[in-house]
C-alpha cells in the first residue's frame, strides 16, 4: 500500500491528485504546519531526514521530492499514461516542463512570498521580481496558448508539476494578465480526480 506523508497546504496535494488520476489505492499520514512558523512538524524527519513533504512510502521504497515521486509513480503504475514515449517528439518538451516547474517557475513565486514578508525593507527588490514574473509566466502563458495541456493532448506529469506553481502564483496575485494560465488552472480544478484529491487531503488554501 502506498502511503502519502501529506502536509496541509503543500506540494503533497499534487501527489494525491496524481494518485487519483492513476486510480490507485493509497493511505494518507497527515501532518499540520506550525501555526506560527508555517513550517512542517519535526515528526516528518522520522520519515525522511529532510523533514519535508511530500514523501511517499511504497513497500520498501521511500521517495522524496515532488518531481521524483511523480516520475516514480508514473513509471511504475502509469501503464503508458501520463508521459509520452521516450522516442516521441513530445518527450523532450515533457522533460523540460517537468523540471521547469520547480527549477524556474517557482523562483519568482518564492521571491514574491519572502519579499512580501519583508514589508518596506523589500521594496528595492520589487522591480526585479516583477521582471521575473513577466519573464516566466509570460513564457508559460505563450507556450500553453489555447491548448488544454502543456504536452500533447492529454494530462501528463508535467501538468501535475506545473499546476502547483500556478496555484501558488495565483494565491499571490501573480497570474493577473495571463489569461491562458488562468483558463488552464480553472480547467484543471474541474477535473474529477483533482477534486477527489482535495477531498482526501483536506483544506487546501495556499493563500494561508
Amino acid at each position: 500500500m502506498i502511503t502519502v506523508h501529506h502536509l496541509n497546504n503543500s506540494r503533497s496535494q499534487r501527489i494525491l491528485w496524481l494518485l487519483e488520476e492513476l486510480g490507485l489505492d493509497y493511505e494518507i499520514a497527515s501532518y499540520k504546519r506550525d501555526e506560527t512558523t508555517s513550517l512542517a512538524p519535526e515528526s516528518l524527519k522520522k520519515v525522511h531526514p529532510l523533514g519535508k513533504s511530500p514523501v511517499i512510502t511504497d513497500g520498501e521504497s521511500t521517495v522524496a521530492e515532488s518531481g521524483a515521486i511523480v516520475e516514480y509513480l508514473i513509471r511504475k503504475y502509469g501503464r503508458d499514461r501520463f508521459m509520452p514515449e521516450e522516442n516521441s517528439s513530445e518527450f523532450v518538451p515533457y522533460l523540460h516542463w517537468m523540471h521547469y516547474a520547480e527549477g524556474s517557475a517557482m523562483l519568482p513565486v518564492m521571491l514574491s512570498l519572502y519579499v512580501m514578508r519583508l514589508g518596506d525593507a523589500g521594496a528595492l527588490l520589487h522591480p526585479r521580481i516583477e521582471d521575473e514574473v513577466k519573464t516566466h509566466f509570460g513564457y508559460m502563458n505563450e507556450a500553453l496558448g489555447d491548448r488544454p495541456f502543456f504536452v500533447g493532448n492529454s494530462l501528463s506529469g508535467a501538468d501535475i508539476q506545473l499546476t502547483f506553481a500556478l496555484e501558488a502564483a495565483k494565491s499571490l496575485g501573480l497570474l493577473d494578465g495571463f489569461a491562458n494560465l488562468t483558463r488552464y488552472l480553472d480547467q484543471i480544478h474541474n477535473r474529477s480526480a483533482y477534486k477527489r484529491g482535495v477531498e482526501r487531503g483536506g483544506q487546501y488554501d495556499l493563500g494561508k
